[in-house]
Parts: structure tokens; sequence; C-alpha cells
């Protein structure tokens, strides 16, 4: 028997086209939409249950991260209008397509929002402006996370079940960091528990992801992307250990781990960032899957086939 022939690309060139994606803009793109649209969730959490200071800060800090993230998507693009010819068709297959529309709905509610309670004029519109928010910020912190499985990439395409969980548990911790960083004690309550409850998804959903991923998700643990995940890990585990333990006592702690919990969101979206283009550029990460799937497809038609020839035979007999 001829072993199998080990792949090379040509010259050893990536299979994949690469992602003219730049770091900074992208990932600060995923990192700020996830803290806005998960932070008007906390936002109309906070104002129903009378935390006003939290739910002002959470309303301004949405309209700002949003803003940026609008910002770093466009100055990726090149021009504004690359963005605004986005718009011209509403496309309900392309994640692209209905993400752009998403935006252009949830940048107005949330900069009105939060202008109205920063200024502290118009509340009935600033209420209404803070539903629309809350009721279109988990679809803003979950989108990317469809986006970039849309791609070819390795690391994002195969990762499509989990990456979801992923985003939104890293959107909702920063949510809670900047609530723990912006809220008096007294209202850090709900905060702190939300930091502990998306702490727990996220990790989660990065470990049962590596789990399935096999191969690919060497570059969630090797390189550029181990270094990014392992520094989310370690930070996301320092503020929630503060948000539990010592941010309903101290000030300057609930602060830090909130900072911390901030940190350990923007390395997350930098970690997965740094994966997917890692993944691209190695010919073995697109090919050796390819194959593996390939086999397990043969083996189950296999087993059907062996299966029926199996029921036709005992038919036979019985006949």
């Amino acid at each position: 028997m001829v072993p199998e022939a080990e792949f090379t690309s040509y010259y050893g060139r990536p299979v994949l086209n690469q992602p003219a994606w730049k770091a900074q803009n992208i990932a600060g793109y995923f990192f700020l939409g996830g803290l806005a649209g998960a932070g008007s969730v906390l936002a109309a959490g906070a104002e129903l249950t009378g935390r006003p200071v939290t739910a002002r800060a959470l309303k301004v800090s949405s309209a700002v991260s949003i803003a940026g993230s609008a910002a770093a998507l466009i100055h990726d693009l090149g021009r504004p209008g690359r963005f605004a010819n986005m718009l011209r068709v509403l496309k309900p297959t392309s994640p692209m397509s209905v993400g752009s529309w998403l935006l252009a709905a949830y940048g107005p509610a949330a900069g009105t929002a939060g202008l109205c309670a920063a200024s502290g004029r118009l509340p009935r519109l600033g209420r209404t402006a803070s539903v629309g928010a809350a009721l279109l910020g988990p679809a803003v912190a979950a989108y990317t996370a469809v986006l970039a499985s849309d791609t070819a990439v390795p690391a994002w395409h195969d990762g499509y079940r989990e990456l979801p969980f992923v985003f939104v548990g890293s959107a909702a911790a920063a949510a809670s960091g900047a609530a723990l960083m912006a809220s008096p004690l007294a209202e850090n309550g709900p905060a702190r528990t939300a930091a502990l409850a998306a702490t727990a998804l996220e990790n989660a959903a990065v470990k049962a992801m590596e789990r399935r991923l096999g191969l690919v998700a060497e570059v969630y643990r090797e390189g550029g992307g181990g270094r990014w995940m392992r520094a989310a890990e370690a930070l996301s585990a320092a503020g929630a250990a503060g948000a539990a333990l010592l941010a309903g006592r101290s000030r300057v702690a609930a602060g830090v781990s909130g900072a911390a919990l901030l940190a350990a969101s923007a390395c997350t979206r930098l970690g997965v960032f740094q994966a997917g283009m890692a993944s691209s550029k190695d010919p073995k990460y697109t090919v050796v899957p390819q194959r593996e799937r390939l086999r397990a497809r043969e083996r189950e038609q296999q087993s059907r086939a062996g299966a029926r020839q199996g029921a036709s035979d005992g038919e036979e007999a019985r006949d």
C-alpha cells in the first residue's frame, strides 16, 4: 500500500485568500459593539430596578462604544460611503447586510438614550430609546460572531456553534465591568452577578469550542491567538473573583475588577481575530479537517449501507 501523501500547497502558499481586515479595526469593532449591546441591556435592567447612576453610566458608555465601533468599521472599509452602500439592499441571508441594518437601527437608539441620560432632558424620549436599544442589544452583541463564522476562515467557520456564546459572554463581561467601574457600591449587586455569569459562559464556550475543533484548536492555544486567549482567561478569572469577593465592600476593588473584565473582553476579541488569521495562513487547517469530514461521511455511508444489507438479508432468510 502506498502511504497517503503529506499535503503541501503550491510553494507553501496559503489555500485561502488572506482577510484584508486589520486587527485594530475589526477587533475593536467586535469589542466595542459587544460592549455597547450588552451595556444597553444592563442599563435597562438598572433603570427598572431603581439604579439611576448605573443606568446613566451604561447608557452613555453604550452610545460612545457604538460610535467607536462604527468608526472602526468605517475606517477598515476605507471611506464612509462604503457603509452607506451596504444599506442600499437588505439581504436576510447575508450577516453583513443584516448587521449593517442592525447598526443603523441600534446606533440612533443608543445615541438618543445616552444623550438624554447625560443631559437629563426629554426623559420620556430617553426611556423609549433605552427600551429600543435594550431590545436590539443582544443581537448587536452576537451578530459579529455570525459574521466571522460566515467566512471560510477555519478557526471562525468551524467554531460557528460556540463562537456566538463566546462573544455574548465576553460582551456581558465587558458591560458588567463598565458597570462596576461606574456605579456606587449600593448599586453594583446585579453587575457583580452578571460578571460571574458572563465569565462562566465565556470560558465554558471557549473550552467547548476548543474540544470540538480538534486540530484547528491549536491556533487558539499557540502563537498570538493563544497568548491573547490566555491573557483573557487570567484577567476574566481575576475580575470575576474580585467582583465576587471584594467589589461589594470596596469602591477601589470594584473599579479594578471592572477594568480587568473590560481588558479580558478586549483580549478575547484580539485572540479570536489572531487565531482566525493564523488558521487562514496554514493550509493544514483547511485541508486536514476537510479530509476528516470526508472520511467520517464515507464511514457513515458504509455503515448505513451495511445496515440496509443486513436488513435485506434478514428479510430473505425469513422468506
